[in-house]
């Protein structure tokens, strides 16, 4: 069975979005622009409305498309604020844009930064947190994310199965060497509970213990 139709199945049971997020589906198409997707981004949002979240640091925010799921789920959850965090002026800008279009502003902090660092700065502790950075410095930003997710909150992770990478024993890249060390520190470790969903490009749920 084909695992591209499978997820564009997954795609077409993920309820209408606004316009404005069906736009950003587009241009991310059209510019293969790596966003988390329709049944990624339903996804978070169901995990933050399930833990009541009302506090969510993102590490890694592109233009606000995962930023919109969770902006979402915390307005139904009575309020709340979600951290922004890019390094490119030009993606935070559109973020503003494509944010204020949605109406969340309000619940949107933007950090223009690296994520592992501004976390540090951030004060928590954090309901949710979602770790979308550069592949090799997942490893480091574990410690960081342990002392600032509350106990009983949820991690995700994107991208832990790196376009089928992982399971090429001769990819020894260092983008490929940080998923997978990652995933062996979430899921070996008993002070998480961790689950790799295989939708899209691999999505893992951690609840801290």
């Amino acid at each position: 069975m084909n695992f591209d139709h499978i997820n564009a199945y997954i795609n077409t049971l993920v309820p209408e979005r606004p316009s404005v997020l069906q736009t950003m589906e587009a241009y991310a198409e059209e510019m293969h622009f790596p966003i988390i997707g329709p049944a990624c981004g339903y996804l978070c949002y169901q995990i933050a409305r399930m833990i009541g979240a009302r506090s969510i640091f993102e590490m890694g925010s592109g233009y606000g498309y995962s930023t919109a799921w969770f902006a979402r789920a915390v307005m139904e959850n009575g309020g709340g604020k979600v951290h922004h965090v890019v390094w490119d002026e030009n993606l935070s800008k559109d973020a503003h844009q494509h944010l204020e279009a949605l109406g969340y502003s309000s619940f949107i902090e933007y950090h223009m930064a690296e994520a592992i660092e501004t976390l540090s700065k951030t004060p928590g502790p954090f309901d949710l947190i979602f770790n979308d950075i550069d592949k090799e410095c997942y490893p480091d930003s574990l410690p960081m994310i342990r002392e600032k997710l509350r106990p009983g909150g949820v991690l995700i992770v994107d991208n832990l199965l790196w376009h089928g990478q992982v399971l090429d024993a001769n990819d020894n890249d260092p983008t490929t060497q940080g998923v997978r060390e990652l995933t062996r520190l979430l899921t070996t470790d008993p002070d998480w509970v961790s689950s790799l969903i295989p939708i899209r490009d691999g999505m893992l749920v951690a609840f801290r213990c």
